[in-house]
């Protein structure tokens, strides 16, 4: 399973590219604003600056307009800036309609706000390179996220669709085990999820007991 990082703050990137367990980033407006970027130009220079960072890694990046023409324009000058660039697509009739376009294109696309099998279905037939459906968010509804992202690995499976199934609104550590656990391709998390998986109460008492043996003997 794939790692992205789902944040526009270039610090936690790096950082996590460091780790030597980062995969590809995923962004969007509210992403991109919580770091107090605005603005078109500054928008695509960062994305810039986050694909030199995660080199050879797919970087995710979302459409503002919601209309098929807006979509077609914005989503081709967005790839335009990057080879790594992945267009963002809301999944709506007109996200749809451009992802199966720009696909035809040649263009690779990250179909969002995916929350039922039938919109990720579309999506697949489309020829999305991956859907995202959102774990967290339908779990914040008392509905099951993770049974959602395990039904559409099973109908994608089933039916030999490409796309690619990436786990998105990821909230904590045991979400990314159950992404492993239902098939999902990519999980796509906040770093503290990521770095939440090297925490063991054994891990920190057998180190302890190591350094302490190591002490006792090099006096």
């Amino acid at each position: 399973m794939k790692f992205f990082l789902d944040t526009a703050n270039l610090d936690q990137i790096r950082e996590a590219n460091a780790m030597g367990v980062l995969d590809g980033v995923t962004t969007n407006p509210s992403l991109m604003a919580k770091e107090g970027i605005s603005g078109k130009e500054a928008c695509h220079r960062h994305y810039v600056e986050i694909c030199n960072i995660v080199e050879g890694g797919d970087i995710s990046a979302e459409v503002i307009a919601t209309d098929y023409e807006g979509m077609l324009k914005e989503g081709r000058e967005l790839a335009a800036l990057h080879p790594q660039i992945v267009i963002k697509v809301p999944c709506t009739a007109d996200g749809i309609k451009a992802v199966k376009q720009l696909t035809t294109e040649g263009y690779r696309t990250n179909c969002t706000l995916v929350f039922s099998v039938g919109q990720a279905l579309l999506a697949a037939k489309a020829g999305a390179t991956y859907v995202s459906p959102f774990v967290g968010r339908l779990d914040d509804i008392s509905e099951d996220g993770m049974q959602l992202v395990s039904d559409i690995v099973e109908m994608y499976n089933y039916y030999e669709f490409k796309t690619e199934v990436l786990a998105a609104s990821i909230r904590h550590t045991r979400h990314i085990i159950d992404c492993l656990e239902v098939g999902a391709d990519v999980a796509t998390c906040p770093l503290s999820a990521i770095k939440g998986l090297l925490k063991h109460p054994l891990t920190d008492i057998g180190l302890e007991k190591f350094m302490a043996d190591y002490r006792s003997v090099n006096k």
